[in-house]
C-alpha cells in the first residue's frame, strides 16, 4: 500500500508532514527519514484506531457589541 503526504521545512529545520487523506494530522521529524518513520508509526495507530482518522470540527461564531465608537 502506499500513501502520499505532503512535507515542508520549518525554519528551525524541521520536517512537518501529513497524508494527503488526512490532513488534519499532521507530524514531525528532524530528518526526512525521521518524518517517514513518524508518517508510517502514525499509520499503524491509525489502523489500530488509536487515532481518529477524521476529526471533527466545529465552527463557532462569537458576536460582541463594541460601544463608545464616537
Amino acid at each position: 500500500m502506499e500513501l502520499q503526504y505532503t512535507y515542508w521545512q520549518e525554519k528551525d529545520g524541521w520536517y512537518i508532514g501529513y497524508f494527503d487523506d488526512f490532513p488534519d494530522h499532521p507530524t514531525q521529524g528532524e530528518t526526512l527519514e525521521e518524518l517517514e518513520f513518524m508518517l508510517k508509526d502514525l499509520y499503524e495507530l491509525m489502523e489500530q484506531e488509536s487515532v481518529p482518522r477524521h476529526t471533527e470540527i466545529k465552527e463557532y461564531v462569537a458576536r460582541s457589541i463594541i460601544k463608545n465608537l464616537s
